[in-house]
């Protein structure tokens, strides 16, 4: 198991070793949402390192569905670190013995450096009259989502959907099911990811309604199409909480354990946190999230635990092959 760090970003920074090669490569592994995201980010955290140690480094990544990318990293692709939409992506790492057990107690939050939630992305206008998750299961809606199996944001979207269903009055497993049936009965274009989804919703103009991270929601209606969409926020959503981690296998293997540590504890950092709410995620620092509250509206979110009993529950029960999400796909 992994001793949980305690001390401070800058802190821990202090402590590590000065090496004197320059080029050395470095790979994030992450997931759709995250690329403008992680581009500045490693122009920010590069120069913060080459100041401090001297080292200059290659910055590569890697972007796709996460569930997919967790596989394509079990698989051999060498990642330093993982910056994953969900835990249990990286718990299918941790299964293939490249990260320790323990992994959400190394850095602070469980590991999980900003959150997001699940919205609605609509037309202009939302001519299909679209305000909760009981509107997306009407006859004649569109519904642009990707796919739970591939991807991270779907499976957030869906257990957001089953949540709200969860919590109406007399609400309990079977309306839930029917719910969450009828919901995907409408869907349109089921993509491998989040970004494919939101390609296919703006530029290809498929569907009435993208089930959208947020964060992507934000960069449409501030994009040079702003004014063709529009964000719908539910009643109620999921807090949803992307996850990092240390690859400690090939950061053992490549010397870059010291950077990987720096890299990750840096987005704690008050520039990382800034940087993350720029991109349009909510930043767990009491103060960055005070100082972009303007940005980020209200709204009242459950969470995983609270009504799924964790990643490993949800996921044995709903996303495996032959589970309830399998099930629901086979009777539409």
């Amino acid at each position: 198991m992994k001793k949980i760090i305690v001390s401070t970003f800058f802190t821990v920074l202090s402590g590590l070793a000065v090496h004197s090669h320059a080029g050395k490569e470095f790979l994030n592994v992450s997931y759709d949402p995250t690329r403008e995201f992680y581009q500045e980010y490693n122009k920010s955290f590069g120069e913060f390192w080459k100041k401090k140690t001297g080292q200059e480094i290659e910055f590569k990544q890697s972007h796709g569905g996460s569930g997919k990318q967790a596989r394509s990293v079990v698989d051999g692709l060498q990642a330093d670190v993982v910056t994953l939409a969900l835990a249990n992506d990286i718990e299918e790492i941790v299964k293939a013995g490249l990260i320790e057990p323990g992994w959400q107690k190394e850095f602070p939050s469980n590991s999980a450096p900003y959150t997001s939630t699940i919205v609605f992305l609509v037309r202009k206008g939302n001519p299909k009259g679209i305000k909760d998750w009981n509107d997306l299961t009407k006859p004649g809606v569109e519904i642009i989502t990707p796919n739970p199996k591939t991807g991270g944001a779907p499976r957030w979207i869906y257990l957001s959907a089953w949540g709200y269903a969860l919590k109406q009055p007399g609400g309990n497993d079977a309306k839930a099911r029917e719910l969450v049936k009828k919901l995907y009965k409408n869907v349109k274009v089921l993509d491998s990811g989040a970004r494919g989804s939101l390609t296919t919703f703006a530029e290809r103009g498929i569907g009435d309604v993208l089930l959208s991270w947020e964060n992507e929601a934000l960069l449409a209606t501030s994009g040079p199409d702003k004014d063709k969409y529009q964000i719908v926020y539910p009643s109620i959503s999921i807090l949803a909480e992307p996850s990092v981690a240390i690859v400690d296998k090939n950061v053992d293997k490549d010397g870059n354990r010291n950077l990987a540590k720096g890299y990750l504890n840096y987005l704690y950092s008050p520039l990382g946190q800034d940087l993350a709410a720029k991109y349009n995620f909510r930043p767990r620092n009491a103060q960055a999230a005070a100082k972009y509250a303007a940005k980020f509206p209200k709204i009242k979110l459950f969470t995983i635990n609270d009504v799924f009993g964790g990643w490993a529950k949800a996921q044995q029960t709903h996303f495996v092959n032959g589970a309830v999400y399998d099930q629901i796909s086979a009777e539409k």
